[in-house]
């Protein structure tokens, strides 16, 4: 995986969504492979960072991705709009990735990763499924336009991921929106018993490296990229409790629909279709990737909170 130009052997890796939540643990992980990283971004960080070349630009700029691309063995996509109307979704999600796709390919690059999300599927409940099971519903314009992005990578022959909830340092999703649902809704939603895929944000960097740099037998094409093992909702609220990050769930057990109407009853930012993601089943079989990549997918992330508590603890604060 190194091109001539490559010095020492190392590989050049292209990456998008740097600075992102998930980015910055994959240019961490990508730096510790000792590779080659040429990064795009609208507004580079100004300090130097050792192994890494910014070129200044977005995806709509031809120049820019032509500069990613060119020499460099593996392309990372995962920059995304996660928020915002039609146009804004897609500008990024699909016609971005399209640029993106066609600069990658004019270039040569032999390996691509692009990053999806299982919130592609819409608004389940499902339990347990494997890709191509059950035909994507997305329901929002974020999770639409990442549903058209994706084909652009397909035709480019990329791996496509579709990881569940992302957590660690950095999420300013998952947590938060629970801090706000146990005040808005005090009780156990469908007795905690909910199974959700989940994964750590270092455990998910990995696996995107070896994707990028490994030998291994991955096919191109769609594949879940959560933790193998699902997580119950009500599992992931006490331990977010023990760490002291919120409430104990001890609340009585309350079906969907009464939590349905506890939440529109107490207004706030998180939606009810946000909700259903985190207190119904969204379980979505992850284990071959893992084992294809030969990438073994760590202990999990609850065990990987405590590692994430202080960001946690001073985001909620």
């Amino acid at each position: 995986m190194a091109t001539e130009d490559s010095p020492a052997g190392q590989p050049t890796v292209a990456l998008t969504g740097a600075t992102g939540f998930i980015g910055s643990g994959v240019r961490a992980a990508l730096a510790a492979r000792g590779v080659r990283v040429r990064a795009l971004a609208r507004k580079p960080p100004r300090s130097a960072e050792p192994g890494i070349a910014w070129v200044s630009g977005g995806l709509a700029d031809p120049e820019a991705l032509t500069e990613l691309c060119t020499g460099a063995d593996a392309l990372l996509h995962l920059a995304s709009r996660v928020d915002g109307g039609t146009e804004e979704c897609e500008a990024v999600n699909d016609r971005g990735a399209a640029a993106l796709m066609a600069a990658a390919t004019r270039a040569g690059v032999r390996r691509i990763v692009h990053l999806s999300t299982a919130a592609v599927y819409g608004a389940g409940p499902h339990d347990g499924i494997e890709v191509g099971e059950v035909t994507p519903a997305p329901v929002s314009e974020a999770s639409r336009t990442r549903l058209l992005g994706e084909r652009h990578a397909l035709a480019a022959g990329g791996y496509v991921l579709r990881p569940g909830l992302v957590t660690g340092t950095g999420d300013r999703w998952v947590v938060p929106a629970l801090a706000e649902l146990v005040r808005r809704v005090p009780v156990r939603w469908e007795g905690g018993s909910a199974r959700l895929s989940m994964v750590d944000r270092t455990d998910l960097a990995r696996l995107i490296t070896a994707l990028a740099l490994d030998e291994h037998t991955v096919p191109p094409g769609v594949h879940h990229a959560s933790h193998p093992e699902p997580v119950r909702g009500g599992d992931l609220l006490a331990a977010l409790a023990a760490l002291g990050l919120l409430p104990a769930p001890d609340g009585p057990a309350v079906p969907w629909e009464e939590c349905r109407r506890l939440l529109a009853a107490a207004p706030g930012r998180v939606s009810e279709r946000q909700f259903a993601l985190i207190a119904r089943d969204h379980w979505y079989r992850s284990e071959r990737i893992w084992r294809l990549a030969a990438c073994p997918p760590g202990p999990g992330p609850l065990a990987r909170l405590p590692q994430a508590a202080a960001w946690y603890r001073e985001l909620l604060g």
